[in-house]
């Protein structure tokens, strides 16, 4: 399956990774170092559709699919935290090369993380976007996205899968920035159509809502053993840009601000009037900050 998706500039692509591997290949300078972009739980290469263009002056610039993710189909592989880590490690010294400025938005963000303190020799910076950090004590969080998670981990989560696919895919798009986004209406017209298309595509895609599930318990059983998981991240070496909304309601803003805390060398910015997806919301704002801080 080839991507009409991809209408932002990029090229599509594939790569074999222990299987086929769906990417976009943004362009940018050929002497430019490299950029990979990681998205998030139920997202796709589309989801940096509209940053990725303003960043391709500075940097080479391209955008994966996970396994079970957009056009990535799963395949027989699982699509764990762990093996997504170990899949974007494997494009990064395959693909791209090394080592790669490393960009990732919710669970994105936390597999770059989990890469960037397993391979330190990839990862020349790290941009962390609303990552998937450990919920702190206190946290205001959405109770509608709340609930949903929490059944995903139970046996009745495929149930719940399910009962989302009775929602036309619009509905589901729309449904998913209002959670997702303050302003929904930032959103660019065409990024909704082709993840209309693309949510159409993947529900012919074998295993896919499988993956979706393995991931979701993967991430919530990692974030769940908060102790751990807020010291592996003692391992990180890179510089870290945090990037994360305000008003976020799938991660609170009060993670980032517990990051800022326990990493003092990272540079965490909070973005007022933005939510879990600055990238789409407000594209030109996440831009400059992270051209601003590379240098």
């Amino acid at each position: 399956m080839t991507s009409s998706l991809a209408r932002w500039g990029g090229t599509s692509r594939h790569a074999d990774l222990g299987g086929p591997v769906h990417y976009v290949d943004f362009g940018g300078p050929a002497d430019g170092p490299p950029m990979v972009l990681v998205h998030g739980l139920g997202g796709s290469h589309l989801d940096w559709s509209v940053l990725a263009p303003r960043l391709t002056g500075r940097f080479r610039v391209t955008a994966l699919d996970l396994i079970g993710y957009g056009l990535t189909r799963p395949d027989e592989r699982v699509s764990t935290i762990e093996a997504n880590t170990e899949l974007v490690h494997a494009f990064i010294e395959q693909v791209t090369g090394g080592p790669a400025v490393l960009v990732g938005n919710s669970m994105g963000g936390l597999i770059s993380a989990r890469l960037a303190a397993a391979y330190p020799s990839a990862v020349a910076k790290l941009v962390l976007i609303d990552p998937a950090l450990p919920l702190v004590p206190r946290s205001r969080l959405d109770v509608a996205a709340t609930m949903i998670f929490g059944r995903l981990f139970l046996p009745l989560g495929r149930a719940v899968l399910a009962a989302n696919r009775l929602r036309t895919p619009r509905r589901q798009v729309r449904e998913t920035f209002l959670r997702c986004c303050v302003d929904p209406s930032r959103v660019h017209p065409d990024l909704i159509e082709a993840l209309v298309d693309l949510i159409t595509l993947r529900d012919e895609i074998p295993g896919a809502h499988d993956a979706f599930l393995a991931s979701a318990r993967s991430l919530l059983t990692i974030n769940g053993r908060r102790r751990t998981a807020w010291a592996a991240l003692h391992d990180i070496t890179a510089p870290v840009l945090l990037v994360h909304g305000q008003q976020d309601r799938l991660v609170s803003v009060g993670s980032a601000r517990e990051a800022a805390r326990r990493f003092p060398q990272w540079t965490v910015d909070v973005l007022p009037g933005l939510g879990h997806l600055p990238q789409i919301e407000a594209p030109d704002r996440v831009s400059s900050r992270i051209l601003n801080w590379h240098g």
